[in-house]
């Protein structure tokens, strides 16, 4: 595309944190690169690939979702930014006076009006302008978007080429990244996102055996455990969140090849979850009880989704350990554990049950009540031959 000419608009799908946002970037750097040999570009060094690795150029325009929802909406005055919007601005000369780039993050949530608003601009694009849709599955997007978008599919990216993205932005050691290639799943944005929140990471370690542990429970117990491991999940959706509002796998959006002589990455924020324990506004008291107050319904059904996806990530590990493919197992740290319960459980019921995890992540996105769908698979969890009686 940067030597030949990118068509007027691109789809690129592929799971959160497999680098769609990170190809953009490059792609548009590449169009926007000022060497003269165009196998070169991007070269990283120019005006505008610094402006592009900064996020300041401003032929480079942005569109993600906003608002509770996580929504692209159509926007227009007086609402949020949206579809119309990015129009406006494609409708306008290019500053730097060439090529232009338009990059709409999670494309997948566009809703229904944002996606006719952008079909007029996607048939007739202005000229010299590419318009990139990032989206995890192209499913949610109207045919008639998809069909004229050249499409490029991302799949997982081996668990060394992960290590060395890891190591080149001092993310993580050695040791650590190379468990945070395998958990990843071939995603080196989540990867990065675990390497960012210690704290997460150690918690998800924690609640992993307490999805083991919760096989050998009685009923009553599973229920009451389940409620325990979806109410810590919480800490787990700052990862999935952060994967899937900047889906990037180095972080600030930049790939790897447009970071030349910048900086390295940031250390994690200690904002992301502050710790208020023991603090009293002065002058309040603290002598009365007060009523829990429950999260909302769209908390409650993220950290249903945290759980969720770390249970079928155990699940398939006890799989494998039956199958006798302990190498390919994604979490090694709780391999001992894993290799213990499958040898207690019967292989049908973990590939059963690891069939019903797919089906209740269908169901959470279709409103179903997270602390039905996690009661109902904590009934189901598997139970040990030995205590199955």
């Amino acid at each position: 595309m940067i030597r030949g000419g990118a068509p007027g608009a691109v789809l690129l799908v592929g799971p959160a944190g497999i680098g769609k946002t990170t190809l953009a970037l490059d792609l548009a750097a590449g169009l926007l690169c000022e060497a003269a040999d165009p196998g070169e570009r991007p070269d990283g060094a120019c005006r505008a690939c610094r402006l592009v690795a900064h996020g300041t150029h401003a032929d480079v325009h942005h569109l993600g979702p906003e608002g509770p929802g996580r929504q692209v909406v159509i926007g227009g005055p007086g609402k949020p930014r949206g579809i119309r919007d990015l129009i406006a601005e494609l409708a306008l000369l290019p500053v730097e006076g060439g090529a232009r780039v338009a990059i709409v993050e999670a494309a997948h949530r566009m809703n229904e009006d944002a996606q006719a608003a952008l079909l007029k601009t996607l048939e007739e694009p202005p000229a010299r302008t590419t318009i990139i849709l990032c989206a995890d599955a192209e499913e949610p997007l109207l045919p008639t978007i998809r069909s004229r978008c050249a499409r490029i599919r991302l799949g997982p990216v081996a668990v060394r080429d992960i290590e060395s993205i890891l190591t080149e932005l001092g993310a993580a050691d050695a040791p650590l990244g190379a468990r945070l290639a395998r958990i990843a799943d071939g995603r080196p944005g989540l990867a990065l996102a675990w390497a960012r929140r210690p704290d997460a990471l150690r918690e998800r370690d924690a609640l992993g055996r307490a999805l083991l542990d919760l096989a050998v429970a009685r009923p009553a117990d599973r229920l009451q455990g389940i409620r325990a491991i979806a109410a810590q999940a919480a800490s787990l959706t700052v990862v999935t969140e952060a994967v899937a509002t900047a889906e990037s796998a180095v972080g600030d959006g930049v790939s790897p090849r447009t970071r030349r002589g910048k900086a390295a990455v940031p250390r994690p924020s200690t904002g992301d979850a502050p710790d208020d324990e023991g603090i009293v506004d002065e002058g309040v008291s603290t002598d009365e009880p007060t009523t829990p107050v429950r999260a909302p319904a769209t908390e409650r059904r993220r950290a249903a989704e945290a759980v969720l996806s770390l249970w079928t990530d155990v699940t398939r590990d006890l799989a494998l350990c039956q199958l006798g493919l302990e190498q390919a197992v994604r979490d090694l740290a709780r391999l001992d554990d894993t290799q213990a319960l499958a040898t207690e459980l019967e292989p049908d019921e973990v590939v059963t049950f690891l069939d019903r995890l797919g089906r209740a992540t269908v169901l959470l996105t279709t409103n179903v009540s997270p602390e039905l769908v996690l009661d109902d698979l904590a009934l189901a969890w598997p139970r040990p031959r030995r205590r199955a009686a």
